[in-house]
């Protein structure tokens, strides 16, 4: 069977090197004739795994030990409660966030729940089409929190603002896709499943003097401070997909690093939006400024050429072109695995449509 060129917005690719190492290791880990699957995470072995699955964040992030790396279960989605659980004061808490997509108001959901939301920022009323910018965070909230890029509508934020607060980002769908200091934040969390690692794992950076001052009884698993007493591991973590993870940013630091595969991004991205921007058939749903490098979403102008373009995209052995449920048209996920002769064979399909 040929390799599909795989445009899924997550589970999504991953490059091949990983699959083929994280085979390996389900039949035979390290040579000691036992599965990853089945070994102790308390294992020597494992607990390498985990340490430098950890490490290699902070080296291609650049920072220091004022930071620790967890893996976390329950996806991004725990971490909308996780956040303010463990930054947002107890009886009178109040939090800054913008609303630029379905999993940046679900965030705003669950931290509401806990105290004073105030959205700062917000795009629904135009359909999420494009990133706010004109607001301020300042000291009277006990942290902001941003998503950087929108999957389902194809935004991205471009710069961050400056805040006189803590600074948390979901950095779900584009973290280690373009170069930034990572610095300015406190707290970074995001999903694996797009980037870094198949799903079933959660990474959290964060800076350990935010911890612990918000004056909140913290249930035991919602605890940061925890997780880093336990290094990652106050529960059976979930072994598989951060050695999948370890693998791929590995995988990453081999090959230049978070700045070489900008490059590549960006080459993908132009590649894309070029066709969409010169082809009549096409355009997308986000403003220009705004739009992402990671999650291209589209559309065809003329309805009626639907049967005929996904025809010829699956023909072509094209995967997971369907734009989101919420939303509909198409979208063309580029992650840092996606080759750009994938990217290639769709602006090929899209000229013959036209």
């Amino acid at each position: 069977m040929s390799k599909k060129h795989n445009f899924s917005a997550g589970p999504c690719i991953l490059p091949q090197e990983v699959f083929q190492k994280s085979a390996e290791a389900i039949l035979d880990f390290n040579g000691m004739g036992l599965s990853l699957l089945e070994i102790s995470h308390r294992s020597k072995d494992f607990v390498a795994v985990m340490d430098e699955a950890r490490a290699i964040v902070k080296r291609l992030l650049k920072l220091g030990d004022d930071y620790e790396v967890l893996y976390l279960g329950g996806g991004a989605s725990l971490q909308f409660l996780m956040v303010p659980f463990n930054l947002m004061k107890a009886g009178n808490g109040k939090a800054a966030y913008t609303d630029t997509g379905t999993w940046a108001a679900n965030a705003i959901k669950e931290a509401s729940s806990l105290g004073t939301v105030e959205v700062v920022g917000s795009s629904r009323s135009e359909n999420y089409s494009f990133i706010p910018k004109d607001y301020q965070a300042g000291s009277e909230y006990d942290y902001f929190h941003c998503t950087s890029n929108n999957t389902i509508y194809g935004t991205q934020m471009k710069s961050f603002p400056k805040v006189d607060t803590l600074m948390v980002c979901d950095m779900s769908s584009d973290i280690f896709s373009r170069e930034m200091d990572f610095s300015q934040f406190d707290l970074i969390y995001a999903g694996a499943q797009k980037n870094m690692g198949p799903a079933g794992v959660t990474l959290v950076v964060v800076k350990k003097e935010i911890l612990g001052k918000t004056g909140r009884h913290i249930p035991s698993y919602l605890d940061y401070a925890l997780h880093i007493a336990k290094e990652s591991m106050f529960n059976t973590p979930p072994v598989f997909p951060v050695y999948a993870s370890m693998l791929t940013l590995q995988h990453l630091e081999n090959n230049g690093g978070i700045a070489a595969a900008e490059a590549r991004n960006e080459a993908k991205a132009a590649l894309l939006y070029g066709e969409i921007d010169q082809n009549p058939l096409f355009e997308t749903f986000c403003v220009k400024e705004d739009r992402s490098l990671m999650n291209v979403s589209f559309k065809l102008t003329d309805e009626s050429r639907k049967e005929a373009f996904d025809k010829a995209w699956k023909e072509a052995g094209i995967n997971g072109l369907n734009g989101h449920r919420s939303l509909g048209g198409y979208r063309a996920s580029l992650y840092n695995a996606l080759p750009l002769e994938s990217v290639q064979v769709l602006v090929d399909v899209m000229k013959s449509l036209a």
